[in-house]
């Protein structure tokens, strides 16, 4: 049997359990329950269950494991999502499992992002809350069915509490396992009832981690767990500049090397193949290869952000206007303008890159962190040269993202199919990428320049707001293309061309600036530097006015509640418009991003010349809260990530364009000392849930640089702040 250290999930395993019960809901739009899933299959050992296209499996030992359609790498998907099922299947929360579902877009599609399996933009519980609760309660329905025809009672006399199916006339108790096998003979109802909140048992509480338990003993698999008998170690030599292409390679030195297998060209760079992790990092750095850079980008970073400045000078696409900004600049008043550089950001993960790829009895197995599996599973195919339905995608627990593993063009996933085919296609390839490689790899956060301009009345009142972006488009030549519109990449503008602030004269345009570079999307994407411009920006504009940060916030918020209701419930807690310690000084920021809305306020002081973040008081208002704690510790982990990347990084192209940065001694994360004291509060809400992965990122820095300001005179104008200091 294939080795897989603690053996992997396959399909047969979501059919394992004899009289197994599995749920299966529709997708994407409406969660009704899904005719087909009613047949039942014969299993391993003649185990019967419903087919494996589902969402709630209930075993005969009673546990209920639900299949989470989202990967799971630290923002709580399989305790959020499996908190619904819980809840409206009224079990007890200690017989609760969660397991990454298959990769199959006809059944696990993100209704946010059309025909496509996959996890991003904090949809994971806006899209599937009425689903899985769905999935619960049908579940909950076939059970009380199965007991009521067992029992030869009315179901409407059967009650269900903590994994208990009760008859308190007759006095009769059962299980779930027990009824499991009968209750997968009936036919699943198309609309079940769902709860009111009033009798929510799980839903707005404090439910303990799934994931927690195998990852502090050690028994939670990731990718880097994965063996499989015969499997050779490959690593890929990369260009030191983005977009350079192998010209020649001496394999010489490389091959002499013990336990080095083979040495394979791809188009990404080159694979050399080994018996052990080591001896094919050692083989790697005995290549000779000489690059081709003609489609390389050559340039600096400096000189790559001169060019994005100079073009931010002048307008670009027109992505929103109201008013006539040139004529309100001609009014009585004072013109503030200003112009800020964002770095290229490295997404730095714990877990580099991972993936195995092996070849199964009918097509393609893989193994990886993915966080697009339709997108991933394509690509495998097609380089595999197999249908995408022979792929089979595990998707495996990932060690952080932030955006990294959400690949459009999968180049992970195309590599490691690449490596497996160049070595034969027969023996079991586990490709791995070190952290050099994915620091120096390409895949950042683009370098962006903004300019804006403000007009303030004599009065304060803010008259007109102009904003220019400068930069670089992921979207554009990838499968997500149709997203941009009119030549606008949305996210290069998202949170300045919706600014919530009631401005009557607004001209928001962008340049869009094609590079070699490689960019993606990093945790909260363009609110990572639009909400440190505006919200930057706008305090000055309301310092110039004689207003305060929070009331002149909350005048200009009179249409956006809710924005203006966590603004308000951040003051509270933080007690704005006391005095702050002695050398330091409050700052406020409040971004609505991903359909939630938070607001922070940060109390810094300067040792040293560099910022000191002591306290940070966030409000959040993300709908119906399912588990605060997730809600709380995103937060805090989103605050703590974009402190670290607004103090200290930067990827930097040295002249000739080769990457300087190459491990966290010199591309680092905010360190446990440095980490503020964070208060949350979640603002209580009656919408529908919204994400909380990427909204606690965007206002730490402008919170921070705000109070910089007024303990300096001035605001951060380009970041990294230490490096500018």
């Amino acid at each position: 049997m294939a080795k897989l250290g603690l053996e992997s999930p396959s399909r047969r395993a979501f059919l394992g359990g004899t009289g197994a019960l599995v749920v299966a809901v529709a997708l994407p739009l409406k969660s009704l329950a899904q005719s087909g899933a009613a047949k039942v299959l014969a299993g391993e050992a003649g185990a019967q269950s419903f087919a494996p296209n589902a969402f709630v499996r209930i075993a005969t030992d009673d546990t209920v494991t639900v299949l989470i359609k989202h990967i799971e790498f630290g923002q709580g998907p399989f305790t959020g999502l499996a908190t619904l099922v819980a809840e409206e299947l009224d079990a007890d929360w200690a017989q609760i499992r969660a397991e990454h579902a298959p990769a199959d877009a006809t059944l696990y599609a993100n209704a946010a992002f059309g025909p496509i399996q996959g996890t991003g933009g904090s949809t994971a519980m806006a899209v599937s809350y009425e689903l899985m609760r769905k999935a619960g309660a049908a579940a909950r329905v076939m059970l009380v069915a199965a007991a009521a025809k067992a029992w030869s009672v009315p179901p409407a006399e059967i009650t269900v509490a903590k994994g208990v199916v009760a008859h308190e006339a007759t006095g009769r108790s059962s299980g779930f396992g027990a009824l499991a096998e009968a209750a997968a003979q009936e036919a699943p109802p198309a609309e079940p009832a769902l709860k009111t909140p009033d009798r929510f048992v799980y839903i707005g509480k404090d439910m303990p981690k799934l994931d927690t338990g195998g990852k502090l003993d050690g028994s939670a698999l990731f990718t880097l767990d994965v063996y499989r008998d015969g499997m050779l170690t490959a690593v890929v030599a990369h260009p030191d500049k983005l977009g350079a292409k192998v010209a020649s390679v001496d394999e010489t030195a490389a091959r002499a090397v013990p336990g080095v297998v083979d040495v394979k060209t791809l188009g990404s760079g080159v694979a050399v193949y080994a018996e052990t992790t080591f001896a094919a990092l050692k083989g790697r750095r005995a290549l000779a290869v000489a690059w081709d850079e003609t489609g390389a980008e050559t340039r600096s970073s400096a000189e790559i952000a001169a060019a994005a400045q100079e073009a931010a000078r002048g307008r670009g696409a027109l992505a929103r206007e109201a008013g006539s900004v040139d004529e309100a600049f001609k009014g009585e008043g004072t013109i503030l303008q200003a112009e800020y550089l964002f770095p290229y950001l490295a997404h730095a993960p714990m877990e580099p890159l991972d993936a195995v790829i092996a070849r199964s009895e009918d097509g393609i197995e893989a193994w990886m962190g993915s966080q697009i599996q339709t997108l991933d599973q394509g690509t495998i195919a097609a380089v595999c040269g197999v249908e995408p339905a022979k792929v089979a995608i595990h998707t495996m627990l990932a060690g952080g993202s932030f955006g990294r593993r959400a690949q459009p063009t999968s180049h992970l996933a195309a590599e490691a199919a690449q490596a497996f085919m160049a070595a034969g296609g027969t023996r079991p390839v586990k490709l791995m990428w070190t952290r050099e490689d994915d620091i120096r790899g390409g895949y950042y956060r683009p370098l962006m320049a903004h300019r804006l301009r403000g007009l303030v009345a004599p009065d304060g009142a803010i008259l007109a707001w102009e904003q220019v972006i400068a930069g670089q488009s992921f979207l554009a030549g990838s499968p997500f293309e149709g997203m941009v519109q009119n030549g606008i990449d949305p996210t290069m503008v998202e949170g300045a061309s919706d600014l919530h602030y009631a401005i009557p004269n607004l001209h928001v345009s962008v340049h869009t600036l094609p590079s070699p570079v490689t960019t993606l999307w990093w945790r909260s994407v363009g609110h990572t530097h639009t909400g440190y411009a505006v919200e930057t920006f706008l305090d000055e504009l309301l310092e110039r006015g004689g207003k305060d940060p929070v009331e002149g916030r909350l005048a200009l918020l009179a249409e956006e509640p809710r924005l203006a209701g966590v603004l308000s419930r951040a003051a509270e807690i933080a007690g704005w418009g006391r005095a702050p310690g002695e050398g330091r000084a409050f700052g406020v920021a409040a971004v609505h991003s991903f359909n939630s809305y938070v607001a922070q306020i940060a109390e810094v002081s300067i040792e040293g010349g560099v910022p000191r973040v002591h306290r940070v008081w966030c409000a959040v208002d993300c709908g119906l809260a399912v588990n605060p704690n997730v809600v709380a510790a995103q937060m805090e982990g989103g605050i703590g990530y974009g402190l670290g990347a607004m103090l200290f990084d930067e990827i930097t192209l040295e002249a000739g364009g080769a990457v300087r940065q190459s491990n966290f001694h010199d591309y680092r994360s905010l360190r446990i000392g440095e980490m503020p004291e964070v208060e949350v509060a979640i603002v209580p809400s009656t919408e529908n849930p919204t994400g909380v992965g990427e909204p606690g990122v965007p206002p730490i820095a402008p919170a921070v640089a705000n109070a910089m300001r007024r303990l300096t005179g001035r605001t951060p104008r380009r970041l990294p702040v230490v490096a500018a200091v």
